[in-house]
């Protein structure tokens, strides 16, 4: 059988331990090769360099709309 606890637990001391689970706020910084906003210590999405290396080949590819159609370019 699972213990119980002995005494009710006040709101102020259930409040003092759930003080630090919250969530943080994220950092972002500046791309060194295009100057694009991104998370740290991850690829820019962008250019995909990281840490002034290429990493990762992205492909651009255009998409124009005309009329409710979709067509790459």
């Amino acid at each position: 059988m699972p213990q119980e606890p002995k005494k009710r637990h006040s709101r102020q001391r259930k409040g003092k331990r759930r003080a630090s689970i919250k969530l943080k706020k994220l950092s972002f910084v500046l791309c060194q090769n295009c100057k694009s906003v991104m998370l740290p210590h991850i690829v820019c999405k962008k250019c995909g360099f990281y840490a002034g290396q290429k990493v990762l080949t992205i492909n651009t590819t255009k998409v124009v709309r005309k009329e409710g159609q979709e067509k790459i370019a």
